[in-house]
């Protein structure tokens, strides 16, 4: 595909969904990549760009869309990735990933990520979900480690997506943060979108999507606060932005905090994906997982308590 595709919307003089007039306008984009592109940040409508899916578009609009994110998702490569199988069934994983590893290609990672370990040992998923992200209805950041679920099956894929949407998905994450809320058990409800000045970041923004990050403070410290997180919805870097717009930047983070190292040397967010709760969708049993502290989170923590 052509890295950047521009077009002019034609047709009668009536309003179309932006997501509609994407995946209409370039063949090889589905529907579903079509919304995903437009939350990512990735199209714009007469030069400004815009999340929302479901924008009304007029014709006559010119219409910009980023593919170079879509091109670095083909032909996927099996390679032997370090990663942790938690549980496995014939319908899914649940994952313990460490921090570092990508979860799906993208610019400067097209051989190293998570699914292209998954692609050795469990090839049956390439053909599940969307082609450049065969087996994944969620994700955690390349530097935030924990669990994740990953569909093996065509009919888990379905469901786990739906339950994903539907927030019947409860995960928890513990994070170590500068400074501390004032209350000890709160929700961050807080809108979110592209930062309209950094298109790397995500930002609180007044038309961005509907983000809420339940929150309670585990120990406070002397100049942070060990903190437990649970997410209502699942937005690019929600946790991060949201503490950051609260005043309190998650330790060690270098896009929304103060600082990129933390406390005994840390370089990376302290961010871990914890808890995994759910029903199973297709034997109804009951799932619930936790992953302990990986080792530089702990040394990390303890430096924290003497400090």
């Amino acid at each position: 595909m052509v890295p950047i595709t521009c077009f002019r919307l034609g047709g009668p003089e009536k309003k179309l969904r932006l997501d509609m007039c994407v995946a209409n306008s370039i063949t090889q984009i589905s529907r579903s990549a079509a919304q995903r592109l437009i939350r990512d940040g990735s199209v714009s409508v007469d030069g400004v760009v815009e999340i929302r899916p479901s924008h009304s578009v007029l014709a006559g609009s010119e219409i910009k869309v980023d593919l170079r994110d879509e091109d670095s998702n083909v032909d996927l490569i099996a390679s032997r990735q370090r990663f942790t199988v938690v549980h496995e069934d014939q319908h899914l994983l649940v994952l313990d990933k460490p921090d570092g590893l990508s979860v799906h290609p993208g610019p400067g990672h097209q051989s190293d990520t998570l699914v292209n370990g998954l692609l050795v040992d469990y090839p049956e998923i390439r053909d599940i979900g969307e082609s450049g992200r065969p087996g994944i209805v969620h994700r955690i950041d390349r530097n935030t480690s924990g669990l994740m679920v990953v569909s093996r099956s065509k009919e888990a894929h379905t469901k786990l997506s739906e339950m994903v949407r539907e927030h019947k998905i409860r995960r928890t994450y513990i994070a170590l943060v500068r400074g501390g809320p004032e209350t000890n058990v709160g929700v961050i409800d807080a809108p979110l979108g592209r930062d309209p000045r950094h298109r790397q970041r995500q930002a609180v923004v007044e038309d961005g999507r509907p983000a809420r990050t339940h929150f309670r403070v585990k120990e406070r410290l002397t100049r942070t606060t060990l903190m437990e997180l649970e997410l209502e919805t699942g937005r690019t870097h929600q946790i991060r932005v949201h503490l950051s717009s609260i005043g309190n930047p998650v330790v060690g983070d270098p896009l929304y905090g103060r600082s990129p190292r933390g406390p005994a040397g840390l370089s990376r967010q302290f961010l871990h994906a914890s808890g995994l709760a759910f029903t199973h969708p297709i034997t109804d049993k009951r799932l619930e997982l936790i992953s302990p502290l990986p080792e530089d989170l702990q040394l990390s923590l303890n430096a924290a308590r003497q400090e």
